[in-house]
């Protein structure tokens, strides 16, 4: 089945809007997975406006399934998940000002960047994916760099469901069935919903993990955290 990672950035967010450890993330981190979650994600920018890196070698210690770091491989990123050794490092291309991720890598234009990087990752026993949009064309070079697994960036699948969701999800299905043919692994991530998350994952083949935060902490708001999870995995369970 596949797995549920939840992205807790919205908590630290929400904590830091006042100061204090109100909510406090790491007892949040530790609920989340008690409540059934398969892992835990953040996403550490460099001004700290949500997760700061306290936080991070923090959860490395508190987390008991499976701590995933998403960043821009900057040398201060490599350098604390090199420190933290997480289960997972995913590699997006945002700059640091960017609200959200919002584009997969150019692979070929960076592939000689992110070659080195996966090197340096993999070297310290830390599985690597890096965040693709759905484009099977861009898969090969992907597998070239030595990545285990990729990130399907999935907005334009939730932008396109309500429309016509067979279309929406095509270009997923293509790029994961390209990423099996090279041995790679798939994740995906973003705008993912109760709403939307069980026809991906019933149409997008071999997927092995979902990201989930800003849809799931904002269910949470309404249905409470322990009933969310429990949703969302019935949705991953049902594909």
């Amino acid at each position: 089945m596949t797995k549920l990672s939840v992205n807790i950035n919205k908590i630290a967010t929400l904590r830091n809007a006042r100061g204090g450890n109100v909510p406090d993330v790491i007892e949040a981190a530790r609920n989340i997975e008690r409540f059934g979650a398969d892992g835990i994600t953040v996403h550490p920018r460099p001004d700290e406006r949500h997760i700061r890196r306290s936080d991070v070698y923090q959860l490395k210690e508190a987390v008991t399934t499976e701590l995933n770091i998403e960043g821009y491989p900057s040398e201060d990123f490599l350098a604390m998940v090199l420190s933290v050794k997480p289960h997972q490092v995913t590699l997006v291309p945002d700059p640091p000002e960017a609200i959200t991720s919002n584009a997969g890598w150019d692979v070929a234009n960076h592939f000689d960047f992110l070659k080195g990087v996966v090197e340096r990752l993999k070297s310290a026993g830390i599985r690597v994916s890096i965040f693709l949009d759905p484009m099977p064309e861009r898969v090969a070079r992907a597998a070239e760099t030595g990545t285990d697994r990729i990130e399907l960036y999935t907005e334009s699948y939730a932008v396109g469901y309500n429309r016509n969701r067979e279309e929406a999800v095509r270009p997923f299905t293509e790029t994961a069935l390209a990423a099996a043919k090279y041995g790679l692994g798939v994740n995906a991530g973003h705008d993912l919903s109760s709403e939307n998350l069980h026809y991906f994952a019933t149409n997008v083949p071999g997927l092995l993990e979902v990201s989930i935060g800003h849809a799931l902490i904002s269910d949470a708001l309404y249905w409470g955290m322990e009933n969310t999870v429990n949703i969302y995995k019935r949705e991953l369970q049902k594909a």
